[in-house]
């Protein structure tokens, strides 16, 4: 699965006629931003450039800024550090609003058209990377930490794309996109040691405008370990529908796996998609895969689980948990588990035998991580030779790689979990 708009989006803004700026440490807003006169802040470079050009940062601290002037669809703008440097971004701009570090919002329209890239965002009062009522916004390539509350956060945001950042020791959630959204895109990120979940999607119908749903997410290709030391999972899905979950490895989680369910959300996470996860928990964590009834909120339906490893070493729970025996459209098959699930609200375990004879997991089979990993003991999850689950999963169009990129075989058995076994070339 790759991200098209993206692409397409850089590919248009250089095509255009287009300015580069500069901002440096060393210069002044009275400057024309230019390499050898640079602008001094990034607020006044991103209220200044117009639509297709660049904003380059030089070496440096800085404060953050709000960015409120939109880009347009064929000529996004774009702030990230010049080549070569290290740009640090610890607190917030003159004209924030939040309290966060970056902001991207404006309170008269729908903001559009950025791509925020390779920043490191440090120690936020706040949120480190704060978007809110926008569309087509990336936020890509930063290093986001030590925010007292989120990482990179989202409210009301369409097809927004973040993509290849590290967000850890976050005070609440490595990424969260909360509030109605749809066509997020959250792609190879590496998330941990937060406090919270690793990445949150949630409705948020509560009192908020919008639809109270995350629609067609795609949650793909990310590493997430080390998170949930106060509760939460690695993916959180409240309210989110119709997305796509591939690809993943989820390690050393404290709290659940992946949670499919609402208490927030306008109704239950259902239709989704989940394909050739790894997950791993922790030693005293919950479900890998977790689908409960939450009481008021309708009962998940519709939920695909296929050719995910779904390991706990933790014997008060098993690989899933769903809220009754005959949740409606519920499909799970073609997965690595332990011998334990639940098919109630009160996290009841039975057994293999009896999950069965409910008509899940017919093909799926047992194994451990000494018998499926490389190394789990140094959280290698590359499946080793002879690992149980080579050529035991099940062919699923469109997911045509695994998470580095490897293909997946046509025509043939796939690998189950989040990596395809390639053997070495000759």
């Amino acid at each position: 699965m790759k991200v098209f708009w993206f692409t397409l989006l850089l590919t248009a803004a250089a095509a255009g006629q287009a300015t580069t700026y500069y901002v440096a440490t060393s210069g002044s807003d009275a400057n024309a931003g230019t390499s050898a006169k640079p602008w001094a802040t990034l607020q006044h470079a991103v209220d200044t450039i117009a639509d297709g050009d660049t904003i380059l940062v030089k070496t440096g601290t800085y404060r953050g800024c709000r960015i409120g002037v939109p880009g347009s669809l064929a000529k996004p703008k774009t702030i990230e550090p010049a080549p070569g440097s290290h740009v640090l971004l610890n607190a917030p701009g003159p004209d924030n609003k939040h309290n966060s570090i970056v902001e991207v919002e404006n309170f008269n329209f729908t903001m559009t058209d950025w791509h925020i890239l390779g920043f490191e965002v440090a120690n936020s009062p706040k949120y480190g990377i704060d978007i809110r009522v926008t569309d087509r916004i990336s936020v890509a390539y930063n290093v986001v930490h030590n925010s007292a509350l989120t990482g990179i956060f989202t409210a009301f945001s369409n097809h927004t794309l973040i993509e290849g950042n590290q967000t850890y020791l976050n005070g609440e959630h490595g990424i969260y996109d909360s509030n109605s959204s749809s066509y997020a895109v959250i792609y190879k990120n590496l998330i941990h040691d937060n406090v919270g979940c690793g990445i949150h999607l949630n409705g948020d119908n509560s009192e908020q405008p919008g639809n109270g749903l995350i629609l067609y997410p795609l949650v793909s290709c990310n590493v997430v370990y080390n998170n949930g030391s106060a509760g939460g999972s690695a993916i959180d899905c409240d309210g989110a529908c119709y997305g796509v979950i591939v690809n993943n490895l989820l390690y050393n989680n404290h709290a659940s796996g992946i949670s499919l369910y609402a208490i927030d959300g306008a109704t239950s996470s259902s239709y989704n998609k989940v394909y050739n996860n790894t997950i791993v928990m922790a030693s005293g964590s919950r479900w890998p895969m977790n689908i409960p009834d939450d009481g008021d909120a309708p009962t998940p339906v519709g939920n695909v689980i296929e050719n995910n490893i779904l390991y706990t070493p933790d014997a008060g729970h098993g690989s899933i948990v769903v809220a009754d025996p005959d949740v409606k459209g519920f499909v799970s098959d073609y997965n690595v588990v332990v011998a334990k699930f639940s098919d109630d609200s009160d996290n009841t375990t039975i057994t293999l035998e009896a999950w069965r004879k409910l008509g899940y997991d017919t093909h799926s089979i047992v194994a451990t991580p000494t018998q499926l990993f490389v190394s789990p003991s140094l959280n290698n999850y590359q499946l080793k030779v002879g690992s149980p689950a080579l050529a035991a999963g099940l062919d699923i169009p469109g997911v045509t790689v695994d998470i580095l990129g490897v293909p997946r075989p046509v025509g043939k058995p796939y690998d189950i979990g989040c990596y395809q076994h390639k053997l070495p070339t000759p």
